[in-house]
């Protein structure tokens, strides 16, 4: 059952490592181009609603990163498990903090076929920034994941 709770998690989060990739490769290049022209995609009837996804697998994966933890705390597999958490929960804060709010209002701008060039500039600086905040958790992620190579008894190594 141990294997089986601590494979769900990884599931979780390798989610979210896969859907931050998915938007670095399709979405925010597209929409980090030419604002705002180039958010069109996000405004109107039939916008792209991207904080739908985040919003249903943040909490899923917290609870399950505490399930994980509770149920290998003992176990060589904690460290495995605590690593990528903190560096997670550290995502977290700075994503609430600065990514969510100024994705918000980049996001909010009046459409207009012209680019305005500060908005470029404040969206390609949130692009870049963001793409350190995937590579911290993809790093997580594999260390998450080797920790399946780890034994699960209740003996720490």
């Amino acid at each position: 059952m141990k294997n089986f709770i601590y494979a769900l998690c990884c599931l979780s989060f390798c989610s979210i490592v896969g859907g931050a990739i998915y938007e670095h490769v399709n979405i925010v290049p597209q929409w980090a181009k030419a604002p705002p022209a180039s958010l069109a995609m996000f405004q109107g009837d039939y916008g792209a609603r991207v904080e739908v996804f985040w919003m249903f697998i943040h909490p899923i994966t917290l609870f399950l990163f505490a399930i994980t933890l509770f149920v290998s705390w003992k176990s060589a597999r904690r460290k495995h498990i605590v690593f990528p958490l903190a560096l997670y929960l550290i995502v977290l804060v700075t994503t609430s903090i600065y990514f969510v709010p100024e994705l918000v209002e980049i996001l909010g701008t009046t459409y207009s076929t012209t680019i305005d060039q500060s908005l470029v500039e404040r969206a390609h600086l949130w692009e870049s920034l963001s793409h350190l905040r995937l590579l911290f958790i993809a790093v997580a992620s594999v260390y998450l994941l080797s920790g399946l190579t780890k034994p699960e008894s209740n003996k720490l190594t």
